[in-house]
Parts: structure tokens; sequence; C-alpha cells
């Protein structure tokens, strides 16, 4: 079979185009094995290539550019260039492609369209061939299950420009259009435009906007087939936008939940996004965070695993039923009374959910685990399902998951894991327990994922972005973290001091040698469940801010990989950098007696000793780092937490920082103007390290971010079809907006954050198409909970963004969140997704009446119980006709409703 393929793309001197596939002549997908194209003028290139017919009945390909043997930059992958070859065709194919940059608009292509809101069910089957063909591949993502894309032209067959009588093309391909007319049968020159056709009217709806395509005659052969793949096509349609709730898996509470949410409300959740008109159901991280099976694995960032679920999110009457009729009736009991608690018993819950776990498991483990569903789960599964078995097994039996204590197996031997997990041997029935869970979890959720397309509602997923210390990957791939660092953020409108997440940090470098598989594997399984996902703090792909080991607050970290400054640079800006002085907290009597006011001299004898005669103070040995003074504190009950956060203060009272692998380059502590060491600078001093500050940390790394986070982010975000969120809040390089644009990952857009400099609150009307805007988010007080944090601010609020004279009311009403929740709806954001806290906001008869229950997370205190539940049950919000009324009609009147 013969193939000449020809593209048009103008290249730079030294770099050609080549050609991978899907076929041993084209390398079988690979860069290494791609194909070679030639050309006369740098712009028109050609190959013609023999293949044998491939026994799927088809070939994937896409085009590469090479420049001295290194590939330089490939085309957008992410609807594949498919070609269509029937098996024993004697056909060959003359090929004319575009080159493929990403679509603008992007999202259209992702699955949250393509295999949602506006996926195509039932597709049309290809059209047949004949002995001379010419087959039309169109791209055009925007066009619902009620129409198609249709070709008109001057031919009776393309209805001689009667738009209600073009000939329907096939969406086999969605959203790639494709029909195959008869060469033999068409006048030329052939003209011809696509129109969108709407199916169930019989009549076309809009013609494209681009000129007329003229085709002169081909001169095709017998068994020749002309292929022309046009790019991408829309049409000038109203702008879509959607809207959505966000709200924690554990949050839910239906009627049969066991006192925390489960994959089984997720389901109904998904019921009361369809019969509110949203189409979005936005949740928290779900893997499994389970360390210690107290209430500190509440948090759902802290994973122990990249892949597994949470064992509490399994909707345990969907295991099965206890043939034990009195165990049965126990855990009704239990279910009723965890139910009517109105926050989550973390440890009760996880109490009375693994009891049922072991007890259903000897029940129905082995029928489930001989069955052919689990054998192919567990094959496609088994590369981190077996190392997750075995590593909650070992957690569970020397309760730790700290897997440098263990006494056997601190060091992961794949071999013999692989060994231990065996069928045959003693412990597999134990280890096996957590396949069974796993292998349910996977079953119950992705009965969620295809009714929620089968509704045209998305499932948007969150990737954390960290891994605990104590997980699967850290002991099994230790090579891609640096486990002597400590990932967080600096100090920003959720915590002065900067959190401390507690993570380990990666070593990109080790991850960009395998291309990054490591995140890539990440990526594609989340895709199984998910046709969206937000990125947790996109910034840490930039760069992000590491924290030593021996530090607890976030003002001690620096950000890596980084820029850091010589002690000549640093002189440069006119200050006489002394190490002694500026790397070393400066303590004397008066800042201890700012600090502790009448505790300054208990303070001074017990944790500091004097430096010589100068009046000064450095912290004893065994006080001088942040963990130290936290075991100390710990251990030592009748000590005020104020003299420890004040001892957390003086540690961190410098100017400077070494950096982490260079100790001869320096970082400008993050936030150093506010403490006690720069207001002893002289007033030229101040100004020097302000300039060099401000240089540091707003201009210095643009280019230098910029270049990390692509390194990494167009490999990653195009490895699935899902849309891409990222969470762009807190200090914001300049370089992120220009990466995000570049590659159509919609920003997140909070008004109370805004981004624009010296602006007290954000203009939705400006934030930019492709965003999420939202009111508040996980780790923000709710709409209602703010508005009572600061009056004066809520006062200005009250006057300006929502325009009302007078004084602002002490509480938030339903009539205030009501205006609020509409202005949200009218911004100018692709997408709209509220807190389920704050569309209940709305309606005073429903809405929690405590409203500071609503939080569910303070970043500022790393210790959080993450356990806040609905007040309501699932089942009382699909009934409540009021609420759910007035949230259709508010989607309605802001063109929220695409299907309307």
């Amino acid at each position: 079979m013969r193939l000449s393929f020809h593209i048009e793309y103008h290249t730079n001197w030294g770099e050609e185009i080549r050609l991978s596939g899907s076929s041993p002549m084209l390398g079988m997908g690979s860069d290494e094995g791609s194909v070679a194209l030639y050309t006369t003028d740098g712009r028109h290139w050609n190959v013609e290539v023999e293949l044998e017919c491939p026994t799927n009945g088809f070939i994937e390909y896409h085009y590469l550019v090479f420049r001295n043997g290194h590939l330089v930059r490939e085309e957008w992958k992410g609807v594949p260039r498919k070609l269509e070859l029937p098996v024993d065709s004697q056909q060959s194919y003359i090929i004319y492609d575009s080159w493929q940059d990403i679509p603008k608009q992007l999202h259209f292509y992702s699955s949250a369209f393509t295999e949602s809101l506006l996926a195509h069910h039932h597709r049309s089957a290809t059209v047949e061939h004949h002995s001379k063909n010419i087959l039309f591949k169109v791209q055009a993502p925007r066009i619902n299950n009620n129409c198609c894309l249709a070709i008109c032209g001057n031919q009776e067959l393309l209805g001689n420009w009667n738009p209600d009588k073009a000939l329907p093309m096939s969406d086999a391909n969605f959203p790639e259009w494709q029909i195959t007319l008869n060469a033999s049968t068409l006048n030329y020159p052939l003209e011809y435009k696509f129109v969108l056709y709407n199916l169930q009217e019989q009549r076309a709806e809009m013609w494209e906007s681009q000129s007329n395509h003229i085709l002169d005659d081909p001169h095709l052969r017998k068994e020749e087939t002309l292929v022309l793949a046009t790019q991408q096509l829309y049409f000038d349609l109203p702008v879509w936008k959607g809207a959505g709730v966000a709200v924690p898996v554990f949050s839910l509470r239906s009627e049969s939940s066991f006192g925390i949410g489960d994959f089984g409300d997720l389901k109904q959740m998904v019921d009361w996004a369809i019969i509110t008109n949203q189409q979005i159901v936005q949740i928290l991280p779900i893997n499994d965070t389970t360390i210690n099976h107290t209430w500190t694995d509440s948090y759902p960032y802290n994973s122990i695993s990249i892949y597994a679920f949470h064992p509490m999110y399994m909707d345990i009457g969907q295991m099965g039923i206890l043939k034990d009729k009195k165990k049965a009736q126990e855990f009704v009991i239990k279910q009723k009374e965890l139910n009517a608690l109105t926050t989550v018993d973390y440890e009760a819950v996880d109490r009375v959910k693994w009891e049922y776990f072991h007890l259903i498991y000897a029940q129905e483990g082995a029928k489930v685990l001989a069955s052919d569903a689990f054998n192919l789960f567990f094959e496609e599964n088994k590369e981190w399902l077996v190392p997750y078995a075995f590593f909650c097994y070992l957690r569970d039996k020397y309760n730790t998951a700290n897997f440098q204590e263990w006494p056997e197996h601190a060091t992961y031997d794949a071999n013999r894991i692989k060994e231990y997990s065996r069928p045959d041997k003693t412990h597999y029935k134990d280890i096996a327990l957590y396949f069974y869970i796993q292998f349910n979890l996977h079953l119950q959720l992705t009965q969620v994922t295809t009714y929620a397309r089968q509704h045209s509602v998305v499932l948007k997923g969150d990737i954390p972005i960290g891994i605990s210390r104590n997980s699967v990957e850290a002991w099994t791939e230790p090579h891609y973290f640096n486990l002597a660092g400590q990932a967080g953020a600096p100090p920003d409108d959720f915590s002065v001091n900067g959190q401390n997440w507690g993570f380990p940090t990666y070593n990109w470098d080790v991850m960009e040698k395998d291309g990054y598989s490591w995140w890539m594997k990440r990526f594609k399984k989340m895709a199984e469940y998910f046709d969206a996902y937000r990125i947790d703090h996109i910034l840490g792909f930039f760069r992000i801010w590491e924290i030593p080991t021996n530090a607890v607050h976030g003002l001690l970290g620096q950000f890596t990989p980084a820029l850091p400054m010589s002690k000549e640079e640093v002189a440069s800006y006119g200050i006489n950098f002394d190490e002694e002085r500026f790397l070393n907290p400066l303590i004397d009597d008066s800042f201890l007696e700012q600090l502790f006011g009448s505790q300054a001299t208990y303070v001074k004898e017990q944790f500091t000793e004097p430096i010589g005669d100068t009046g000064k103070y450095r912290i004893r040995f065994e006080f001088n780092t942040q963990r130290k003074i936290e075991a100390f504190f710990a251990n030592n009950d009748n000590f005020s937490l104020s003299i420890r956060d004040g001892l957390y203060r003086l540690i961190s009272n410098v100017l400077f920082l070494r950096d982490h692998k260079d100790p001869e380059k320096f970082h400008p502590r993050i936030s150093a103007q506010l403490d006690y060491q720069y207001k002893q600078l002289t007033t030229e001093e101040q100004e020097a390290f302000n300039h060099l500050y401000n240089h540091f940390y707003f201009h210095r790394h643009n280019e230098f971010w910029h270049q990390q986070a692509m390194k990494k982010l167009p490999k990653l975000t195009q490895s699935t079809r899902m849309m891409v969120c990222g969470e762009d809040l807190g200090m914001i390089p300049e370089s992120v907006s220009w990466v995000m644009n570049d590659l159509r990952i919609l920003s997140l857009e909070i008004q109370r954050m805004p981004k624009e400099p010296n602006c007290e609150f954000g203009n939705l009307n400006k934030y930019p198409y492709l965003s999420v805007c939202t009111i508040s988010t996980h780790d923000m007080s709710t709409l209602r909970g703010w508005w009572e944090e600061d009056y004066t601010k809520t006062q200005r609020y009250f006057n300006t963004e929502l325009a009302l004279q007078g004084i602002a009311p002490v509480t938030a009403t339903a009539e205030i969140c009501h205006q609020v929740v509409h202005n949200h709806l009218e911004s100018n954001s692709m997408l709209c997704i509220l807190a389920l806290q704050d569309w209940l906001s709305i309606n005073a008869e429903l809405r929690n009446p405590n409203a500071q229950a609503e939080r569910i997370n303070i970043p500022s205190n790393p210790k959080h119980y993450w356990q806040y539940r609905m007040h309501l049950t699932i089942e009382e919000l699909l009934r409540a006709n009021n609420l759910n009324d007035q949230i259709k009609t508010l989607i309605n009147q802001t063109s929220r409703n695409p299907h309307k």
C-alpha cells in the first residue's frame, strides 16, 4: 500500500520535518524511528512510503521537527491523525495535511466536551470506499449530538448550494468529521463549504465563515484516494459558558452514608447537578491518605499513593450484604449513629468501615478475586497495586507508615515484594484484601463516571502537587524525590508565616531523564475517571517553595529551582554583605521585650546565651531550630505556646538564607521587611534591600521559571484529553500567565484575591475567558463566613461591588448572597464553579444556620481536622424545589445553560 504524505510548514534553517506513526515503517510511534520528509523550498514537504495493510484497519501518525538530529518541536496530538486503511485494500493514498498547533479553543477538544458535554454517544459509521475517492477530514468539536457537520457545494450530490440538502459527514472519529466522495461522479472545479446541520429538523443552521474551498481535478487513477485534512473549523456561535458545584466527597451526606461521603453519594450529587442545570461536579483529591488510622489522616492532599483510592469512600452497601444477620443489624445501627453526626468522626468511621471490609472480604473475597473482571483490573494495574497492597500490609503490621522504621522491607525490593504477593504465599490473603478493596472502589467510581458522561455532567478531579513522605512512591521510587526538603508556599492571604505541607520536593532533573513518566502515568490513570482536573498549586511546576526539614514555618523556605545571588552580586545593590550579621537572627533586649513582654527575662535565661559583651544574644544550641523548639514544647505542657511561637519568630529573624545546593549563594528571606532585623537597617540599607528583593522575587526569574515550566507542562497536560485547570493563587510570577495562555490552561479567579495590582476586589467582567471563577475555595471561608471577618472590608464590598447604599448588614442575607452568586455567574469566565455552601447561601430556609461551621480548611494550621459535612442530605437537596428552581433560574438568566 502506497501512501504519499504532503504538508506545508515553514521551517527554519537546519530543520527538517519527520513523520512518526503506528506502523513499523513509520517507527511505531517513536521519535527515533520517524521518517524524514523532503523539500525543495523549505516550506512544502513530502514523502512516499510503502506500508503493509495494518491488521487493525488504520494507522495513526503525527509530524515532528528535528534540528541536527534532535527533536525541537512536535505538533499537537490531542486528536490523533487517524487514517482508515481497509485490510487487503489496494488503494494508494495522497494525503495533504496542515500542521496542528494547539487549538485556540482547546477546551472543546478535551474529553470534558467530547465525552460528556457535547458527546456523540451514537456515532455514525465511516463511509464506503470507491475506486477513486476524495476523503475530507475536518476537526469541528463544538457540535452537539443533535447536529452534524455537512458539506455543501456546486454539485447535485452536495445540494447545489442549497444548505438544507447538504451531505452529512460521519462523526465516527469525533471531534473529527469525515466524508468520502466518489471522485468519478464529480464535476470540476469542485467548490464547497461546510455547514452546521441540524439532524432533528433536517435543516442547515449556519455556514462556515471562510471563503469557498475550490478543488481542481486531481486526476486520480484507479484505486487512488485523495485525503484533504483541513485544520480546525469553528462556527460563529455564542460564547460557551457553564456552571458547577465544588464539594469534597467526604463532605457528602445521603440517607445511606456511613458518617462520611462515598462514591454512591457522588452519583447522587450528579443527579443534583442534572436537575439544577449544572455541568460540572468538582471534588477534592480522593487518594488514600491512611498513615495511622487517626483523624490526622483526614488531610486529603497527603496521599500515600498517587493511584489508590481512599477506602473511606467505599459505598459499603454496594459490596454485598452480610449473611450474618446479627452483624448486619449491628452495622445498620452504627450507620444511623454515624450519619447523625454533624461532622465527620474520622476515627469512628475508619473503625466501622474496616470492620465491614474484613467481614465482607471473608464472605465474598475469594469469589471476586477469581472473577474475570478482577483479573483484568489486576493485570492493568498491578504495577502500582502490588506495591501499594504490600505497603498497607506492612504499615498495619508494624503500626507505622514510616517505612524507614520497618524492621524488614525498609528498602523496597520489587522482586521480593512480588514473591511475597503470590497467591500461594502465607500472607497472600492479608495482602489481597487491599486488591479487593481497590477493585471495588474502581468499579464504584467507574460507575459514577459513566453515569455522569451519559448525562452530560463533567467530573472534575484534583491532582495534588505533593505526596506524603511516608508513601508508596517515596518507598518504591525515592530517586524521584528530595526527602531532605519540605514543600510549602510563601506567605500569602492564607498564611502570614507561609505554609509547610511537609511533602518531599521533586528531583525534576531525574524525572526529566525518563520523559516525566511518573507524572504521565499519574495523569493517564486519572483520565480513566475524570474529564477535567485542577492542578493543585500549578506554581510548583515553575518552582516550588522548599523549606528545610528543621523548619516549621514557611518563612525559612526558598524557591527551587532558582538563581541565587553571590556575595558580590548582593554587594552590587549597595549592601555590604556580612554573613554573621545577615544569616543569623538579630536578638537583643529590645526585640525580646517586644516579643515576650513580661516573660522576656525568663526567655532570655532559658533559651538564649549572650554573644560576648555586645548586648546581643544567640539561641542556645539545643533550641536553635524550629523543630527542636517544637519537640521541646510538645514534651512540656506547662510552657505557653505564645513563647514557642515567639521563639519561632526569633529563629526566622534573618535577612538572607544560604542556597540549599550552593552554600556560597544566597536568597533574600521572604517577607523580611516585616521583621526586626530589617527595621534595624539604615534608611539607605533598607532602600538597597528593597531594590534587591523586588528584583529577585518579581523580575529575576521570569524567563528562567518559564523555561522550567515549559520543560514539563506541555508534555504532561497533553498526555491526556482532560480539560486542565490550574490553581494559580499566591505569589504569582509573570511567567505563569505566559505558560497558561500558551497551553490553554484555565486559571482560577477569586474576587477577594485579585491578581491585578492595587485592587481590593477583582473585576468579574475582566476575568479571562479561559478561567474558572469562584467565590470561595476549600482553603477559605465561605461567602457568609468571609462577610463576617472584616466589617470595614465588607462595607466597601457592599458599596462598591454590589453598588448598594447605606450600612452593610452584619451577616450576609440570602438576598445579598443571591446577588453575589448572580454577579459571579455573569462573569467573563468560561466556568463558574461554586462551593456547595455558597450555592446554599442564597436560600434562607435551607442554608446552615451556623456560617462558621461551613469552613473546610484553615491553611495556616497544618494539623487541621478536615471534617466538614453537609447539614442536609442529598435526598433533601434533590427535593428542595425552591432552591433548585432558584439555581436553574440563575444559570438560565446568565446564559450558563448551553442545553437550553
